[in-house]
């Protein structure tokens, strides 16, 4: 039922962050089906308006690839990033730009990770997720801000809230994970994805 499945995701939101607030642009979100996201996150609110305007939250507990149980969130460390613990993101687009917020909870406290879109989902090995998403950039060298970085550091329990906001939008099927490094600063050590249906754009994508 479709108030079941949008009550469902709220119900996990308020779990996950402790309140029950609606995340910006999600006022329309009420009439909006519920739905699976690929590889077995939970249900995945979201809604598009006439003003262009998209909107999705999607979350999984992270299990390691060889799980029975398989799950989109994948974890590759389990001492930094432990079996069970949890994320979730939402993506809000209209056509000014995307925000991306992710919730994390559960993961090696004080620590401080990286974490980046990236192009592919998740696989077996960190390498299925592909490259980080790169807006195009034609010849000049690419910056901090033609990618997604959702850099963060741990609480005293291993939680963390972060949000990257850029003034473009996804090209269409081009970002499908996030993925989080053990360091911050885009080292190459990967220790978790989660597989993210990334919407359309809104307006122009780059």
């Amino acid at each position: 039922m479709v108030v079941a499945g949008v009550l469902a995701g709220a119900a996990a939101l308020a779990m996950l962050t402790g309140g029950g607030a609606a995340p910006a642009g999600s006022a329309a979100a009420g009439s909006a089906p519920a739905r699976h996201a690929p590889g077995g996150s939970a249900p995945a609110a979201e809604t598009r308006t006439p003003a262009g305007v998209y909107w999705q939250r999607v979350h999984a507990r992270f299990a390691p690839p060889t799980a029975f149980l398989p799950s989109s969130a994948v974890t590759y460390d389990m001492k930094r990033v432990p079996a069970a613990s949890r994320i979730e993101v939402e993506q809000y687009t209209d056509p000014s730009g995307t925000r991306v917020t992710a919730r994390l909870a559960g993961l090696k406290p004080g620590h401080a990770f990286g974490m980046r879109v990236h192009t592919r989902p998740c696989g077996s090995t960190p390498g299925a997720a592909g490259p980080s998403y790169r807006r195009g950039t034609g010849s000049r060298t690419p910056g901090a801000d033609d990618e997604v970085r959702l850099d963060f550091t741990t609480d005293a329990q291993g939680a963390a809230t972060v949000t990257a906001r850029r003034g473009w939008n996804f090209r269409p099927g081009g970002a499908g994970s996030v993925v989080i490094d053990g360091a911050r600063g885009g080292a190459a050590d990967p220790v978790a994805c989660f597989t993210v249906p990334f919407g359309p754009s809104a307006g122009p994508a780059t």
